[in-house]
């Protein structure tokens, strides 16, 4: 489904649900954001889901992380139909 990204707002572009409080904590029936794939990514390589789940579990809270403020300030430059890769973070990798 082409739709407006509700985190850095590129459009059209594919969205995808993203779960304010991760499924398994208990966010299955809870709410839920549409996401470009990029943003979505990007916020599964920078937070833990007990982060999303703890804190992070309002689209306000996850663009105000100063990080991902960053980079959706980058983000919404990029042309809606270019493939953005993700690095996940190097905190997450231990």
């Amino acid at each position: 489904m082409c739709d407006q990204c509700e985190l850095c707002q590129r459009s059209p572009v594919k969205t995808t649900e993203h779960h304010l409080i991760p499924k398994q904590h208990g966010g299955a029936a809870g709410p839920a954001a549409k996401l470009c794939s990029a943003c979505h990514r990007q916020i599964h390589a920078l937070f833990t889901n007990e982060e999303l789940a703890g804190f992070y579990h309002t689209l306000a809270r996850l663009a105000d992380h100063p990080t991902m403020r960053k980079y959706v300030r980058w983000v919404k430059k990029q042309d809606p139909e270019k493939k953005i890769t993700t690095r996940t973070s190097n905190r997450k990798k231990r």
